[in-house]
């Protein structure tokens, strides 16, 4: 009867032991870290987004939607947010939550990250206003004087472009724009002055009101417009340098796995890749010869790089 029951329990242990390392093979395969994406609204991008973070973090990590009720509980795990409005919502819900911002631009998030270092970070959206002017040096390469449109609220932004151009053989004036009812004099005076229209992210001027007035201005005065972004291309400027979204992607998976590895993020920064978009049935009706797409980016990159680095990257 005695060894009937030690039997009986030694068959137990077996499968105690079976189920335990079961348990154990499953934990090791299963996520063992976890990011939380605070979403823009819009389904597409939010999923485009999503798949590319999570190719590059790989099947260790795991993310997952987060509603907002659920933002202020919070607590060590990272939140990527795409969009300002997400991020928005997730510093107001949580001010301790670590949150990733993409898809925002540099003026945007800086003085959050600059209040929470290695809490708040991000990916900036827009391109370093060097690379954009470069990008029209690279098309039109004997231009040395550049045209910008500002408000009184946004002149101090282009100050360190305005410091940067003179090692690149250029120079640019700033066109202060007071009023709505001001912006096409201001332009017309802005287009008689350089030799191209550098376009920023400034919302204030470059807006769905005001673009295709701004475009149709330079079109007909023979000048080029640069940047701010490919959207912009695509309504009528000639050319913009911009982020591709797999660039970005891998710039947020490295901060995330440095989050991992550190609880802390990385100062925000620009993609590490960039890419040219070029409108050429606008460079065909102004008659201006633009070479391919490649090569405006690679010149770019060169002159960068030949005058002591990516400055202001």
């Amino acid at each position: 009867m005695l060894s009937v029951s030690r039997i009986c329990l030694k068959r137990v242990l077996w499968v105690v032991a079976g189920l335990v390392l079961l348990a154990t093979g499953n934990a090791q395969e299963s996520p063992n870290q976890t990011v939380y994406l605070a979403g823009s609204g819009n389904t597409a991008l939010d999923q485009h987004v999503q798949g590319l973070l999570q190719e590059r973090l790989g099947n260790n990590v795991t993310m997952l939607p987060i509603a907002d009720e659920q933002i202020p509980m919070v607590e060590n795990t990272p939140v990527v947010s795409i969009g300002p409005s997400a991020f928005s919502r997730v510093r107001q819900a949580n001010r301790s939550a670590p949150v990733l911002a993409m898809l925002v631009e540099k003026s945007f998030i800086k003085g959050f990250a600059e209040i929470a270092p290695g809490q708040i970070s991000g990916v900036f959206y827009d391109v370093p206003l060097l690379r954009q002017a470069l990008t029209g040096k690279a098309i039109l390469p004997h231009a040395n004087t550049i045209a910008i449109l500002a408000t009184t609220n946004s002149v101090e932004l282009y100050e360190p472009l305005i410091d940067q151009l003179p090692a690149h053989e250029m120079s640019a004036r700033v066109f202060v724009v007071d009023s709505n009812e001001d912006l096409i004099p201001s332009l017309v005076r802005a287009l008689g002055y350089g030799d191209f229209l550098l376009a920023a992210p400034d919302d204030a001027i470059y807006n769905p009101r005001t673009i295709k007035h701004i475009l149709l201005t330079a079109y007909r005065r023979n000048k080029i417009v640069i940047g701010p972004s490919q959207a912009y291309v695509k309504a009528g400027a000639l050319a913009s340098s911009y982020a591709p979204f797999p660039a970005m992607a891998d710039r947020g998976a490295e901060f995330l796995n440095q989050f991992f590895a550190t609880g802390k993020f990385p100062e925000p920064a620009y993609s590490p890749v960039f890419r040219v978009e070029v409108n050429y049935q606008v460079a065909r009706s102004l008659n201006i010869p633009v070479p391919e797409r490649e090569y405006i980016n690679q010149s770019v990159q060169d002159e960068l790089t030949g005058n002591g680095g990516p400055a202001g990257e």
